[in-house]
């Protein structure tokens, strides 16, 4: 998982996620973006492309944003210490300032719109937050209140838009999303086995989308939040009408 834009690969890295933490692989965490101690690795190590500030660790967004105007930056927020690419190896323990491919000294800026807890932007690139300790509901976690344009079904081997939901249903999910308790990605998955997912991708008001994944059986999001009884039957139906509607 170099540098490079790979189609769909922020949903396949989510499903990746899930099944590290089903099969029995260890934190995800680690796993993902590796974790040991430094030295002679004896072999490569590909990381995701990400960063980590003030306790929150962020995903590059390779499907959901374009490379960033100049207007869109805010002001400094810190800046890498420490690039792992070429120098951690699988024990590596994250901590702020480390990132993945962003060499030392790289800034780290707002994004004007959006809190510094959910996006900010380094080499022109958007990343995301997906691990922030200080949330407690999926709306701490992104700043997405009042910010969604529609909600799509997408295929969960490329990423390809299937079909949008209803204007009724994304009002329901928007409304709802932010209000979910995070109880934490590995506390979902060890309780439950693996199924496969409902690949999702939630446009935003400014043309940016994030990608997420639920869990029909287990009434769950690989975000780390249990849904509700009412999201999972829109999220249900609508999957069924628009994979019928597509002739699937």
């Amino acid at each position: 998982m170099r540098g490079t834009k790979r189609s769909g690969v922020a949903m396949l890295v989510l499903a990746l996620a899930a099944m590290l933490a089903l099969t029995g692989c260890g934190s995800v965490k680690n796993m993902l973006r590796g974790g040991g101690s430094e030295g002679n690795c004896g072999g490569i190590i590909d990381w995701v492309d990400f960063l980590m500030l003030n306790d929150v660790t962020y995903s590059h967004n390779y499907d959901g944003t374009s490379k960033i105007a100049a207007q869109q930056r805010g002001e400094k927020i810190g800046e890498v210490a420490y690039m792992l690419d070429g120098h951690a190896c699988q024990g590596h323990r994250t901590k702020n300032g480390d990132a993945s491919y962003l060499p030392v000294g790289t800034p780290i800026y707002a994004m004007i719109g959006y809190k510094p807890s959910f996006r900010v932007i380094a080499e022109g690139k958007v990343y995301e937050a997906d691990r922030n300790p200080h949330a407690k509901t999926l709306g701490d976690l992104w700043d997405i209140e009042g910010k969604i344009e529609k909600v799509s079904l997408v295929s969960g081997m490329d990423g390809s838009p299937i079909g949008d939901f209803t204007p009724d249903a994304t009002a329901f999910i928007a409304k709802s999303l932010p209000r979910l308790e995070i109880v934490g990605f590995d506390t979902i998955y060890e309780k439950h086995k693996l199924e496969y997912g409902i690949f999702l991708r939630v446009h935003l008001r400014d043309g940016t989308s994030l990608g997420l994944v639920f869990y029909e059986k287990a009434n769950a999001f690989t975000a780390g939040a249990y849904g509700t009884e009412a999201l999972k039957k829109i999220i249900v139906s609508e999957r069924a009408r628009i994979k019928r509607a597509a002739g699937m």
